[in-house]
């Protein structure tokens, strides 16, 4: 078993305002532009980047395609834009932090106590083996996602 909280991040410099990158990544309809793994995203109710606002998600694997709930937790322009899938899940960050260069932006993913319980209700005994699938699929995303959102920005 995994010790939790599992915290994955990873980081990359941008040559934009941390305005610019909020924008952008607080955009949660542009999504399928940048993650590898959800193709599109739509707000419900005509809601936006504010925090309690929430958002679909439609994820696409080989495997499998579904869709997931986040709640925004965190709408802080130019400084933090995150969600909590399910809600309580797993919880995304982006960290947008000026530097020299830009901004350095920052992604995080975070899989607590909330979510092995999820996971040990849903999947039984196969939890511990879809929970490494999900840390795996983070650990490869996450800086693949940054780095399309690097070349968006920077054009």
């Amino acid at each position: 078993m995994q010790t939790l909280p599992l915290i994955l991040e990873s980081s990359v410099v941008v040559r934009a305002t941390p305005e610019e990158v909020y924008a952008l990544v607080s955009d949660v309809t542009r999504t399928g532009e940048w993650s590898p793994v959800c193709a599109e995203c739509w707000w419900d109710s005509d809601q936006g980047p504010e925090v309690g606002a929430f958002f679909t998600g439609r994820n696409v694997t080989p495997d499998r395609t579904w869709e997931t709930r986040s709640e925004v937790v965190v709408a802080a322009p130019g400084r933090e834009f995150a969600w909590s899938v399910g809600p309580g899940v797993v919880r995304w960050s982006y960290f947008m932090e000026p530097v020299d260069a830009g901004t350095k932006l920052t992604e995080t993913w975070e899989f607590g106590e909330a979510g092995r319980k999820f996971f040990d209700e849903r999947f039984g005994s196969d939890a511990t083996q879809e929970i490494a699938a999900r840390e795996a699929a983070a650990r490869e995303g996450i800086p693949a996602t940054l780095a399309a959102i690097k070349r968006i920005i920077e054009g």
